[in-house]
């Protein structure tokens, strides 16, 4: 099975949550309408048929990948954060 990208989810997500966000506070046609299409490519990219478990693969999804490379970085001796140069 494919994995999606987790950045490609999380600007997904963003871009959800940002037009709901502007869609309650003023709902314009054009809004609606990108909102539908981010919608749509959000259920495509986490293969579910609506918004509800979309969100919830792409919150799992992108929890994973935070452990994940958490673990990446302990296993490599590194606690993930910058070295001062």
């Amino acid at each position: 099975m494919l994995v999606p990208d987790p950045k490609t989810v999380r600007q997904l997500l963003t871009r959800y949550a940002t037009l709901r966000i502007a869609q309650a506070e003023r709902q314009t046609p054009a809004m609606a309408g990108e909102l539908e299409e981010v919608t749509r490519r959000l259920c495509v990219t986490m293969g579910t048929a609506g918004i509800h478990d979309a969100v919830a693969r792409a919150d799992d999804l992108l929890a994973r990948a935070r452990t994940d490379r958490g673990r990446s970085s302990e296993a490599d001796g590194e606690s993930g954060l910058p070295l001062a140069v």
